[in-house]
């Protein structure tokens, strides 16, 4: 368990609590209608965050726990945890934890005696879990069992893969519930490791005992649940039927068609008040289950893993509109092999995906009005095809066509090749790592009495997330993503935000 390393001498300890005083200043810009000039003004207001120092033991439940990325971290994490090494043809290679932004990289503090920037590991702002500790399990369609899982995955060393088969040939999954309307008919001969009730409240109760007995099990102090699966079509929204927490539930009571598993899985977590994320585009959270977080007071957040391709796209179209070019049109082509690419096979499932992938530029776009007339937008086209042969190495191309000063262009093409679920297995763990320490940080204004829990939507995940389910407009720029965990991290030990403005560099 990693232990608090920094702190700030504005902040109080007391019977293992950390308390900090926050003042959160917001800059309004009003414009007034006759001048058209801004009217800025500030609003302050004080809060006080209080954080839980003591680090819980904590369990992971994966739905899809079987599939590429389940079976990738589980083994990574068993890698890690026994400090193993294995060959490989570019020599030995040890455990490591890199890609994921809390176990692998760092943030300035400030800066030493001598005015040199000093740099801590993330995740030693606040004490977190040890994903050594981590619990892992889950659910999955599939009946076997890791160690063959991992086989079939393809995606680590041989060597590795056999250090560890024999502890991960001792995990299997719990049977899973299978719709066959909401994933590709591709998916059907995986399917042997069920549910035997086909009523969907019977399957909700089974789930939910799964939960339990898994916390229970390993004398857990919390689970978080979060899906890995198969990505689904998008479910119709239904007046009546998933539009509001109790027609939801009463649906399921009702074995309602439209009720999807990941939704169903949602909805068993948050009535075990077990946070549940959402890595996969599917519209998991209708207004029902939005409805049942909210008034349950349950954390939630999605939706589909920022790995490759959209995390480069978020950050090159910020850059460009930043730098005064205008993008015109994104063109982007994936191919890959794995599972999660048979599945996108199917045009209800793709679309999904393609839904997720396309809105990732809209608030970067939207920021600036001498680029872009209201209404408009660059061209953005999504192509996703199966191919077999290249397996879990998924292969990105993409093309930038930009309007540049006086009537240019400027065309960026990009090929990128990556590993798919050696980007996502480390993002599952931010994911986790994030969410739990989440749940022991409270807040309340300075003029109230009793501390709360943050909203249920809980939007600073979104730097891990594709289509980040945000409580207004999402925020999408990588950057604006990173400094809003960077910062809020900060606040929670009395260190300022980021400050970027080198002013002592500007002095003579």
């Amino acid at each position: 368990m990693s232990t608090l390393k920094v702190i700030s001498p504005n902040t109080e300890i007391k019977d293992n609590f950390l308390f900090v005083n926050y003042c959160h200043e917001k800059t309004k810009a009003l414009k007034n209608s006759q001048t058209g000039q801004f009217e800025i003004s500030s609003e302050i207001k004080n809060y006080k965050l209080k954080t839980d120092l003591k680090v819980p033991k904590v369990g992971l439940m994966l739905v899809g726990w079987g599939g590429n990325n389940g079976s990738t971290l589980t083994a990574s994490i068993i890698a890690n945890k026994n400090k193993l090494s294995w060959r490989t043809k570019r020599g030995i290679q040890q455990a490591n934890y890199f890609g994921s932004l809390f176990l692998a990289s760092t943030t300035k503090i400030g800066v030493d005696e001598n005015g040199e920037e000093v740099y801590v590991p993330l995740n030693s702002l606040l004490p977190m879990v040890d994903p050594n500790d981590l619990v892992i399990g889950g659910w999955d369609i599939s009946s076997l069992d890791l160690a063959r899982s991992m086989e079939r995955a393809q995606v680590l060393e041989p060597d590795l893969q056999r250090q560890v088969y024999d502890e991960m040939s001792n995990l299997k999954p719990l049977p899973s519930i299978y719709y066959k309307d909401f994933i590709a008919t591709n998916q059907e001969n995986r399917a042997d490791n069920l549910i035997k009730e086909s009523e969907k409240e019977a399957q909700l109760n089974i789930l939910r005992n799964d939960i339990r007995n898994f916390k229970e099990s390993n004398n857990l102090d919390k689970v978080i649940v979060l899906w890995t699966a198969n990505t689904e079509r998008f479910a119709d929204i239904i007046e009546g039927v998933n539009d509001t927490a109790e027609n939801i539930l009463n649906s399921i009571k009702n074995n309602h068609s439209e009720i999807s598993p990941s939704s169903m899985f949602a909805i068993a977590s948050i009535l075990e008040k077990s946070p549940f994320i959402n890595g996969s585009p599917q519209n998991t959270f209708v207004p029902g289950v939005l409805d049942l977080a909210y008034k349950n007071n349950v954390y939630i957040g999605g939706d589909d893993f920022k790995s490759g391709q959209t995390k480069l796209k978020s950050v090159l179209v910020d850059f460009l509109v930043n730098a005064g070019i205008k993008p015109l049109g994104i063109t982007s082509y994936n191919h890959l092999g794995n599972n999660d690419g048979l599945n996108l096979n199917s045009p209800s499932q793709f679309r999904s995906k393609e839904i997720s992938k396309t809105n990732v530029v809209d608030d970067m776009v939207n920021s600036n009005e001498i680029l872009y007339k209201k209404g408009e937008h660059p061209d953005h086209v999504i192509v996703i095809k199966y191919v077999p042969s290249v397996g879990d190495s998924k292969r990105a191309l993409d093309e930038y066509e930009n309007e540049i000063f006086m009537g240019g262009r400027k065309t960026i093409s990009i090929h990128n090749t990556c590993e798919d679920s050696l980007l996502a297995s480390p993002l599952i763990l931010d994911l986790a790592l994030l969410t739990e320490l989440m749940t022991r940080i409270q807040v309340k204004e300075e003029s109230k009495d009793s501390y709360e829990d943050f909203h249920s939507i809980l939007s600073i995940l979104s730097y891990m997330l594709k289509a980040p389910l945000s409580v207004d407009r999402p925020v999408n720029s990588l950057s604006k993503q990173r400094n809003a965990i960077e910062n809020f991290l900060k606040a929670c030990i009395g260190l300022p935000p980021n400050n970027d403005l080198l002013f002592n560099k500007m002095l003579r």
